[in-house]
């Protein structure tokens, strides 16, 4: 079986940049790790223009800003203008929750790409109890006028869970009415801060099998309006879904301490070691880190993954998932039908989402946090 080496590894194609844990927001699916980073922890102005540099030397094309709230640095700016600067693609990811109508127009005087908003459902009062902030709801369709209004292209990220997944084809109609190009609908995936929740949030099949099909429609009737993606929860498919794009295989996160990791949730498997941009380079991260090489390729892989004739379209699930319902990150995901845990999976699923709804658990932000 083959071992990755630097020659075989590739380029990353993106970065994403969590330049802080800081949000306005109490989402109970929130992906940021349970032992959130600290205000004093975060890298500074020019250690986050170094990473930026370093990732444009290194051929990544794109460089996500993500949070938290990234609009709660000062310098989000600054940090664009830079990545503008070393022909870096951005795009801001923000709950439009602290964002002004001057710095909307600050942001696209620095070079900003691409704006990401997140929209908790469709109906504003849900929208606000997922959130966990009153009025969210409509200072966000206020931001994504101001978005529109500078000609920034907009997503509107959606995160689909058992309170609003009967409003999946309302978010598409909502995305298409604030001027949106592109909708991702995004079945929560349960690590972090949702695993706790899994039982306040998990749908029944049937519920998610008549969200796709109506997600599958509105993709044939808005064809070439707006881009409709879709991310299926794991619970409830047949196959697992290749973690970004494979690990280690496309991607790298920084955290806001500098800490760089596969993927936002890899944090939870105990025994990696993730290596630091305070200590090394980006490029030594990628081709070095044991992380990033630990479920590298294939030679890992257990079976039935190993002799699967799609090990290299998923390349064996998501390792965090299979440490979060088997306790075992080198088990086959238990998502896949194949995987001889499968059972589990479905398992847990008919029995969450049975039960009755109870109250979330909120993200809440200690005080060196916030």
């Amino acid at each position: 079986m083959e071992i990755p080496t630097p020659s075989t590894i590739g380029l990353p194609i993106g970065l994403l940049a969590e330049l802080t844990h800081r949000c306005p927001l109490a989402c109970p699916y929130c992906s940021n790790p349970v032992a959130l980073e600290g205000r004093n922890t975060e890298l500074s102005t020019e250690g986050w223009k170094r990473v930026f540099s370093e990732a444009a030397k290194l051929g990544i094309l794109q460089v996500h800003l993500s949070g938290g709230e990234p609009a709660a640095r000062r310098d989000i700016v600054e940090l664009v203008q830079h990545c503008a600067s070393v022909g870096l693609y951005t795009n801001l990811i923000t709950s439009g929750i602290g964002v002004t109508e001057k710095l909307i127009s600050e942001l696209a005087e620095a070079g900003l790409d691409h704006i990401q908003l997140s929209i908790q459902d469709s109906d504003a009062e849900s929208a606000d109890k997922i959130a966990g902030y009153k009025g969210a709801f409509a200072k966000k369709k206020i931001v994504a006028g101001w978005i529109k209004a500078a000609e920034f292209p907009l997503t509107v990220n959606a995160v689909m869970h058992r309170a609003n997944i009967a409003r999946s084809a309302a978010m598409v109609e909502l995305a298409i009415e604030l001027g949106a190009s592109r909708v991702e609908i995004a079945h929560t995936q349960y690590y972090g801060w949702a695993l706790p929740n899994r039982a306040a949030l998990m749908p029944s099949r049937t519920e998610t099998e008549t969200a796709v099909a109506e997600i599958d429609a509105l993709r044939k009737r808005h064809h070439g309006e707006i881009v409709i993606d879709l991310v299926i929860p794991d619970y409830h498919a047949t196959y697992p879904k290749a973690c970004m794009g494979g690990w280690a295989k496309q991607f790298i996160n920084v955290t806001p301490s500098g800490k760089v990791i596969p993927c936002h949730a890899s944090e939870t498997i105990p025994g990696l070691e993730f290596w630091n941009v305070t200590e090394h380079t980006l490029s030594d991260i990628w081709y070095s880190s044991p992380a990033f090489n630990a479920y590298r390729g294939i030679a890992w892989m257990p079976e039935p993954c190993r002799s699967c004739d799609r090990r290299e379209i998923d390349f064996g699930g998501c390792r965090c998932q299979a440490f979060a319902i088997l306790g075992d990150a080198n088990a086959t995901d238990p998502a896949c039908h194949r995987s001889p845990h499968h059972a589990l999976m479905t398992d847990i699923a008919e029995v969450d989402s049975n039960g009755a709804i109870g109250d979330y658990l909120y993200r809440k932000f200690p005080a060196n946090v916030a």
